[in-house]
C-alpha cells in the first residue's frame, strides 16, 4: 500500500494513499488499527481518540484527540478570520 507523507501542509490524501486496508470486527466490538496506519498518523498504545459517525455514510471515523484539537483551533481560527473580513465589508 501506498505511503501518505506526513507533514503540516498535507491538505488530503487520495483515496489509495488513504487506504490502510481491512480489518474484522471482534466479538467484543475491537478492531485492530493496521500498523502502518498506526505508524504513519503516531497512533500509541495509551493514546486517547476520537470515533465519530461520518455525517453521511454508514462509517466510523478515529482521530487522534490532539489531532482534533489542533483541527478545531485551526477551524476557529479560521472561522474568527472570516468574520473578521465579513465585518470589514460592512
Amino acid at each position: 500500500m501506498k505511503s501518505m507523507k506526513r507533514g503540516q501542509e498535507m491538505k488530503c490524501a487520495s483515496f489509495s494513499d488513504a487506504f490502510y486496508g481491512t480489518c474484522t470486527v471482534g466479538e467484543r466490538g475491537q478492531i485492530v488499527i493496521p500498523a502502518e496506519a498506526r505508524a504513519e498518523i503516531g497512533f500509541l498504545p495509551g493514546d486517547k481518540v476520537v470515533i465519530m459517525r461520518h455525517p453521511v455514510h454508514s462509517g466510523i471515523m478515529v482521530f487522534k484527540l490532539d489531532a482534533m484539537r489542533e483541527f478545531l483551533d485551526d477551524f476557529s481560527a479560521g472561522l474568527a478570520r472570516l468574520q473578521e473580513h465579513v465585518e470589514s465589508d460592512k
